[in-house]
């Protein structure tokens, strides 16, 4: 057995080139938080699946939402974001999630069963590109 060394040709390359363009285009196109929706205009909040509230996010307020079982969540909409800042359930993932504001944004907390939503713009608003 001698030493044999591994040649490689110009078209070996391209095998890493287009994995590496491919990764790049999912990353971009199929929900990549930097390329996120628009800037959304609601906070819906869900609990165990059923519509709870519903408030816009240019309002600021304070709320405390009742969640599975009585546990409650602290919700804050404040600069045109929304934020569960505290929370009864155990590991409290709810409250390390960071804000929320572009359309389809959400935060969980599982153990209080409580969604939190952005929505975008309603149907039939107005925006730049209407006439």
């Amino acid at each position: 057995m001698g030493n044999s060394v591994l040649k490689l040709k110009k078209s070996d390359s391209a095998v890493p080139l287009l994995t590496l363009l491919l990764s790049a285009g999912i990353f971009l196109f199929a929900g990549s938080p930097y390329f996120a929706g628009g800037k959304g205009d609601r906070v819906k909040v869900y609990v165990s699946g059923k519509e709870y509230a519903d408030f816009p996010l240019n309002e600021e307020r304070d709320i405390i939402i009742s969640g599975h079982a009585g546990l409650n969540n602290r919700l804050i909409i404040k600069n045109g974001e929304a934020d569960i800042v505290d929370a009864d359930c155990p590991d409290k993932l709810c409250v390390h999630q960071k804000s929320i504001s572009k359309d389809k944004e959400t935060i969980v907390c599982l153990p209080n069963r409580v969604v939190i939503e952005i929505e975008g713009r309603t149907e039939g608003a107005v925006d730049a590109v209407s006439r």
